[in-house]
């Protein structure tokens, strides 16, 4: 007995995957970061993916850089960081006794109001312009590149959503920062430096290998997976070495720098 067969058009159509809530974006991305990825690749576009990670690590970063700033030992360490490097410069300039006074006082009054003020406009470029620029190499990379043929948006929202781990990254910090008494600490090598020097290369290159770091990076490599039809393992080569690259360049242009300068000094 022959089967109807029935005609493409007159056949049921599968139903779209369920959509997440935006709830349920915000808080999967750190644990199926894939299915994620996918809801948003087929969802119409939404601005929230981007705004409210953003908005949250703004909050949370000005309530730790309050919490940072009022612990004594932290500004104990500020305020030697800042008589270290002004000690440096005197030394370096040959300033006279009076000279030296005044960089000292001029040094003082503006280190505290640079770091708080640096700390305050950070969460802001980190929660609204890296979306933007990050989501700028996802499509360069994955529409472009790789043939994904997603939209510059799409990208944004991914990248916007990663900023959910920089949140539990802020919070992290600001933990060890605090029990630690040091205003370098963070989850990763640098922990095993004892005095940290912000203008010592090999504890730059250390504090770049951070696990958080790793994971957000992770996490775009695996949205630029979802969006462009790639495997993870290309995907991560394109994002990783992008990161090493200007992150390589960043840390050969402060040694210039800085030879420069010990070079005119000198």
């Amino acid at each position: 007995m022959e089967q109807t067969q029935i005609p493409p058009e007159l056949q049921p159509e599968t139903p779209p995957p369920p959509t997440l809530s935006l709830s349920g974006r915000l808080f999967n991305v750190f644990a199926t970061p894939g299915d994620v990825f996918q809801s948003v690749k087929t969802a119409r576009d939404s601005a929230a993916n981007w705004i409210v990670p953003a908005l949250i690590l703004i909050v949370v970063s000005w309530v730790a850089t309050w919490l940072i700033f009022s612990q004594e030992p932290i500004r104990h360490q500020l305020s030697e960081i800042t008589d270290q490097a002004i000690q440096k410069q005197i030394d370096r300039t040959h300033m006279s006794d009076q000279q030296a006074e005044q960089a000292r006082a001029m040094g003082e009054k503006w280190a505290g109001i640079s770091a708080k003020v640096g700390a305050g406009l950070a969460p802001i470029f980190a929660g609204f312009a890296t979306p933007f620029l990050w989501g700028l190499i996802v499509w360069l990379v994955g529409a472009k590149v790789l043939k994904g043929g997603f939209p510059y948006m799409k990208a944004v929202e991914v990248v916007g959503l990663v900023n959910m781990v920089a949140v539990l990254d802020t919070i992290l910090r600001t933990l060890l920062i605090i029990g630690l008494g040091n205003l370098y600490a963070a989850p990763g090598l640098v922990l095993l430096v004892k005095d940290f020097d912000p203008q010592n290369t090999v504890h730059g290159l250390l504090a770049q290998v951070n696990v958080m770091t790793f994971w957000v990076l992770a996490l775009r490599a695996c949205g630029l997976a979802r969006l462009s039809g790639v495997s993870f393992t290309k995907a991560a080569l394109w994002v990783f070495g992008i990161w090493a690259a200007y992150t390589g360049f960043f840390i050969g242009l402060g040694v210039v720098a800085r030879s420069v300068f010990k070079g005119v000094g000198g």
